[in-house]
């Protein structure tokens, strides 16, 4: 039995978490986040009087002895609303590197957890999958059908094509609504910062959850001395290389340089990365929630 088949039937897996909006939500839909709309909720709105809003359930009997004009006043208040959440998957050939697990399968974990966590909040939920263009057979519009997300984003499991690049980046933002939502980036991010900077420039109407997939064994748990195989990020294929241990310690500055460099190209955009080297685990992703999205 594979490892994802085997993920998948346990009941921990693409568990749920909690996860939080720092902005009220335009929609018009009842959900779980501070909204803009006017109607049942626990937010105080203001005052207003019985003529402009009819309900007499809402009078505030205060406020109507002390109006100076005698008008009965009642209490407004914002609606709990939803908000769009999506989840925008690399597909690209190094995502098919395999540590302990591979990235892609870790990537289809994540994106159903997400859909999850969706599901449970009330909120719409998108997939999106991408590498030289988007995937349309891979690309969900928003719903609340959770069985159909789960099942689309599971197709996945099989999927290894090779030699394939990140150009489809540049259309993702095309297939993001114009409401502020919440973007779950998940790639190893394997790619120039000039296009993630590009990308996460045209989605800066949204809040972007960058998710990145590096596994111990691309770089730090490499041969110390002798031959060893690696997967070339640009086509997917695996590439025999001598070790010793100067290549080793540059590998392993390279890749702490690139972690460098992304979170503060994230930080710039107040998009914090989640770097995620082991397992799926919902608490990671809650506390990732409760440091970096307090309201």
């Amino acid at each position: 039995m594979s490892l994802s088949i085997r993920n998948a039937a346990d009941p921990t897996y693409a568990k749920p978490f909690e996860y939080v909006v720092s902005w009220k939500s335009t929609s018009i839909q009842l959900g779980d986040h501070r909204g803009t709309q006017r109607g049942l909720g626990l937010e105080y709105r203001g005052n207003v009087n019985l003529v402009d809003y009819p309900d007499a359930r809402r009078m505030d009997i205060r406020q109507t002895l002390r109006d100076p004009f005698e008008q009965v006043q009642v209490r407004q208040f914002n609606q709990e609303s939803t908000t769009p959440i999506y989840a925008v998957c690399d597909l690209s050939s190094s995502m098919q590197f395999k540590g302990r697990q591979r990235k892609l399968d870790k990537a289809i974990e994540v994106s159903m957890a997400v859909a999850s966590s969706a599901y449970q909040t009330g909120d719409l939920f998108s997939f999106i999958g991408y590498n030289t263009h988007v995937l349309e057979d891979f690309t969900l519009p928003l719903s609340r059908n959770l069985h159909q997300s789960k099942e689309a984003i599971a197709q996945l499991h099989h999927y290894q094509t090779m030699r394939v690049g990140v150009e489809g980046l540049n259309d993702v933002p095309n297939f993001i609504g114009q409401s502020r939502g919440l973007v779950f980036w998940i790639s190893d991010f394997h790619m120039p910062l000039s296009l993630i900077e590009k990308t996460l420039t045209a989605m800066s109407a949204h809040q972007v959850i960058p998710i990145v997939l590096w596994d111990d064994e691309e770089y730090k748990k490499l041969p110390k001395f002798g031959f060893g195989t690696m997967i070339d990020p640009e086509t997917g294929l695996n590439r025999t290389l001598f070790f010793r241990a100067e290549v080793r310690a540059k590998f392993i500055s390279v890749f702490n340089a690139r972690r460098h460099a992304l979170e503060a190209l994230f930080l710039k955009f107040d998009s914090p990365a989640l770097f995620m080297h082991g397992d799926y685990k919902p608490e990671t992703m809650t506390h990732y929630f409760e440091q970096n999205m307090n309201l």
